[in-house]
């Protein structure tokens, strides 16, 4: 029973997710992407929407199944990708009219008195992560280290997403391979009631159909902080968080995208399955 999240989720995204990007499409709610092609956004609704109806045959079955659907951390999992989800959402509508970005830019405009929604983003991924974390038997250093995983890797997912489908392919990867290392796929199912919609979402994405916006990047970076905290030893997280700072730090001051594009493995996974590579 407990592949069934992601069962489930699959097949509601696979009726609901592409209906969705198209009434976005139909209602106005587009967005220029790297192309000057208008393209629906924030197309993380979509995602968000196929996860909370499948949630509900799949809460029905796991009550009368005695609790056999549902990891124990699923509902972990159910608060913080919902909330930074919505904390992106709020970005995406009311975001674009401050000029700020990255960390930097965001702190200057707090600073300086204004209102920046990426400084409420990281704020609000932040407590989320505190609340979600706590309770969970680990001692204060282990706490903090999978707080700040979880919250970096929120951001780095935001930030890798400016070439389409970008973010989603991190995305799996990361599962793939940390799931292979790990040889253990509780994360997989314990995510399972988003990785679904995601799966769903990658092809439109991909053919510049639909665009995350920070609602879906955030969400997909969520899912991949958690991935991480739940397989990896304490060791494994602390790698991870090195590897994850250095990205972020570089991606503060440098183009990611023009890393990508300098080196050819990256290219050439980047540019898989996306209609103009």
């Amino acid at each position: 029973m407990q592949y069934l999240p992601l069962l489930v989720s699959l097949g509601v995204a696979a009726a609901i997710v592409p209906a969705a990007v198209q009434a976005l499409h139909a209602q106005g709610f587009v967005r220029q992407n790297y192309r000057a092609s208008a393209v629906a956004f924030p197309a993380g609704v979509a995602l968000m929407a196929a996860s909370l109806v499948a949630l509900a045959p799949l809460a029905l079955i796991d009550e009368l199944d005695d609790g056999k659907v549902f990891k124990a951390d699923a509902g972990m999992a159910l608060t913080y990708v919902i909330g930074v989800a919505l904390l992106g959402l709020l970005d995406d509508l009311v975001g674009a009219e401050a000029p700020a970005r990255g960390w930097r830019g965001h702190a200057r405009a707090t600073l300086a008195g204004g209102f920046s929604t990426g400084a409420l983003k990281a704020v609000g991924s932040l407590a989320l992560a505190l609340f979600v974390l706590r309770g969970r038997g680990l001692d204060t250093g282990e706490y903090l280290l999978a707080t700040a995983l979880v919250v970096l890797a929120t951001n780095l997912f935001n930030l890798l997403d400016l070439r389409p489908g970008r973010s989603l392919k991190a995305l799996i990867l990361v599962g793939a391979g940390v799931s292979i290392g790990s040889r253990d796929l509780y994360p997989l199912w314990t995510l399972g009631l988003f990785i679904g919609p995601a799966l769903v979402l990658l092809p439109l994405d991909l053919r510049e159909r639909a665009m995350l916006g920070d609602t879906g990047s955030n969400a997909i970076g969520a899912i991949a902080g958690l991935w991480l905290v739940l397989a990896l030893s304490t060791l494994a997280q602390l790698i991870a968080l090195e590897l994850i700072t250095i990205a972020t730090v570089y991606g503060e001051f440098r183009s990611l995208s023009e890393l990508i594009e300098r080196t050819p493995l990256l290219r050439h996974l980047d540019s898989i399955g996306r209609a103009h590579a």
